[in-house]
C-alpha cells in the first residue's frame, strides 16, 4: 500500500464544486466500499480563501443565539471592560483549537470522521461520528425552532388576524400552534433547500449572509442609539457588580461560556478547513473571523440591546423582539428577514454540514453525504424541539450530558494527531480494511480512545447530573479535553 505521509507539508489544491462531486473526490483502487464514498474521499482541489473561513464564521456568530450569548455576559455583574477581557480571552482560546483542529483534515482534505480513523480505528470511527452527529441534530432542530419565531413574527405583523392560529390552544398540533408549523417547516425546506445544492451552494450563502447581518445589524443599532439618545445609554446591563478579586470566577465563567458556545463547531471544523487552500489561509480566516469578528458583533448587540431600554422601557436581549416593537413594517420585515438568514447560516454550517459528514461515514455505499444531512433534519422533527426548548431542564440535562463528550473527543483527536502520530497520516490506510493497515487495530477498533473517552466522559457528565459538583459544570468541556488527551497519551505511552 502507498503511504501518503503529512508533516509540516501543506496541500495547495481549488475549492470543490460541492460535497458529493465526483471530480473532487480521489478515490484510489485500493479503498474499501465499507469506508469509502464520493463525499468522504480525500479531496482533489481545495482552494477555500481565508475570506471564506471568516465568512464561515460570520455565519456561525450572527445568529440569535450569538446575540443573546454575548448580551447575557453582562447580566453576570461584570462592567464593560470585565466582559470585553472575557471574550477577547475565551474567543482566542477557541481560535487556537480550532487552528489545532483544522491541520489533519486541511492537510489530508478529509472531513471530521474520517480523520477520527485514525485515533479510533477505521471502524471506531463511528462512535465520535455518532455522537457529534446527535448534538447535531439535537440543536438542529432547536435552531430552526428559533428562526422560526422570527417568520412569525413576520407573519403577524402583515397579517394580524393570523394570531388564532399561533395560539397552541386554539389551533395546534404536539405542542406547536398552526402557524408554529407552517413557520417552522418553511424555516426547514429553506435550509434543506440550501443544503441539497452541495458544500458550493452553502459556501455562496455563507459568502454573503455574514456580512447581509452586518449592514442591518448595524442600522438597527443606528436607529436605537438615534431614538435613545447616546447620553441615555448605559452599557452595564446587569444589577449588582462584582469587583477586584470576587470578579475573577465570574470572568473564568464567562470565558468558559464562550468556549462551550462554540464547541460543537469546532469539533468538526475540519469538515470546512478540509476545503481550504492552505494551512495558513485557514488561520488567517480564523483570525479575521474570530477574535476580530465576534468582539466587534458582540460590542453591535450590547450596544443594541442596552439602547433598547430607554426606547422601548424594557431591557430586551432577543433581536427579534426588538425588531417587532419597532413601528415599521420595513424595518420589521428587514430585520425579521435578517435574523432568520443568519440564524439559517448557523444552523447549516454547524449542525446540517457535520451530521451529514457523520452519518455518511456510518454506511458510505448507502448514506450519501445528501442523505446524512436529511437523515439529521428529518430526526429533528421527531424531537419536537420546542417541548425540548420550553422544557429547560430537559434540554439542559440532555444536551449538557451529550456536550460532555465533546471536550474528550477534541482531546482524543488533538493528541493522537500531534503526540502519538506525531503530525503524520497514511491517508490511503483510512479507507483501507486490511488487517495490516495502520488504523486497522482488532477489529476496527482503537481500545485505548475507547478507554479514554470513557472516563473522560463520566467525568464531566457527573458535574452536570450531581448537585455538589455544579460548579464545576460551566468547565465541562476543558475537563473532559484535558483528561481525554491525558488519558489518550498515558495509554498510549503504556503500549
Amino acid at each position: 500500500m502507498a503511504i501518503t505521509t503529512v508533516d509540516h507539508a501543506y496541500a495547495t489544491v481549488a475549492p470543490p464544486p460541492h460535497a458529493g462531486h465526483a471530480s473532487n473526490a480521489l478515490i484510489k483502487p485500493g479503498y474499501h466500499p465499507r469506508l469509502t464514498n464520493e463525499d468522504l474521499a480525500p479531496l482533489r482541489n481545495q482552494t477555500w480563501t481565508r475570506y471564506n473561513i471568516f465568512a464561515f464564521w460570520m455565519s456561525d456568530v450572527h445568529s440569535v443565539g450569538g446575540y443573546i450569548t454575548a448580551g447575557s455576559l453582562f447580566a453576570l455583574g461584570l462592567t464593560s471592560w470585565q466582559v470585553l477581557v472575557s471574550l477577547l480571552v475565551g474567543i482566542v482560546i477557541v481560535q487556537f483549537f480550532c487552528n489545532l483542529v483544522a491541520k489533519p483534515s486541511q492537510v489530508t482534505g478529509t472531513p471530521y470522521p474520517v480523520i477520527c480513523r485514525a485515533s479510533f480505528g477505521v471502524l471506531g470511527a463511528n462512535v465520535p461520528a455518532v455522537i457529534r452527529g446527535l448534538i447535531a441534530v439535537a440543536w438542529y432542530g432547536i435552531q430552526t425552532y428559533l428562526a422560526s419565531s422570527a417568520f412569525m413574527v413576520l407573519a403577524l405583523h402583515v397579517s394580524p388576524g393570523l394570531a388564532p392560529y399561533a395560539d397552541v390552544a386554539q389551533h395546534g398540533f404536539v405542542g406547536l400552534s398552526t402557524l408554529g408549523w407552517a413557520a417552522f417547516m418553511f424555516m426547514w425546506v429553506l435550509q434543506a433547500f440550501v443544503f441539497w445544492h452541495g458544500m458550493e451552494a452553502i459556501k455562496q450563502f455563507i459568502d454573503w449572509a455574514g456580512p447581509g447581518v452586518y449592514v442591518v445589524m448595524l442600522a438597527l443599532c443606528g436607529y436605537l442609539v438615534w431614538k435613545a439618545g447616546i447620553g441615555n445609554i448605559n452599557l452595564n446591563l446587569g444589577g449588582v457588580k462584582v469587583h477586584g478579586w470576587d470578579a475573577l470566577p465570574v470572568m473564568l465563567s464567562a470565558i468558559a461560556l464562550v468556549v462551550s458556545y462554540f464547541s460543537g463547531p469546532m469539533l468538526n471544523f475540519g469538515d470546512f478547513s478540509r476545503y481550504g487552500q492552505s494551512f495558513d489561509a485557514v488561520k488567517k480566516g480564523n483570525f479575521w473571523g474570530l477574535p476580530i469578528n465576534f468582539v466587534f458583533f458582540s460590542l453591535l448587540t450590547v450596544v443594541t440591546t442596552a439602547a433598547t431600554l430607554p426606547v422601548f422601557g424594557e431591557l430586551i436581549t432577543d433581536p427579534v423582539h426588538t425588531v417587532g416593537k419597532i413601528d415599521s413594517t420595513t424595518a420589521v420585515v428587514l430585520g425579521a428577514l435578517t435574523f432568520m438568514i443568519a440564524t439559517v447560516g448557523i444552523n447549516i454550517v454547524a449542525n446540517f454540514v457535520s451530521p451529514a459528514f457523520d452519518f455518511s461515514n456510518v454506511a458510505p455505499q448507502h448514506i450519501s453525504w445528501r442523505t446524512g444531512g436529511m437523515i439529521a433534519a428529518v430526526g429533528s422533527v421527531f424531537l419536537t424541539p420546542w417541548n425540548l426548548y420550553n422544557n429547560p431542564e430537559v434540554i439542559h440535562y440532555t444536551l449538557d450530558i451529550l456536550g460532555s463528550f465533546i471536550g474528550p473527543l477534541f482531546g482524543i483527536l488533538i493528541a493522537d494527531f500531534y503526540r502519538v502520530q506525531k503530525q503524520k497520516v497514511d491517508v490511503d490506510a483510512l479507507y483501507s480494511m486490511s488487517e495490516g493497515g495502520r488504523y486497522w487495530y482488532r477489529n476496527g477498533v482503537n481500545r485505548k480512545a475507547v478507554a479514554a473517552l470513557v472516563p473522560a466522559a463520566i467525568i464531566p457528565m457527573l458535574c452536570v447530573v450531581i448537585p455538589a459538583l455544579h460548579g464545576a459544570a460551566n468547565y465541562a468541556w476543558f475537563i473532559g479535553m484535558g483528561l481525554g488527551y491525558a488519558f489518550y497519551i498515558a495509554l498510549n505511552r503504556k503500549g
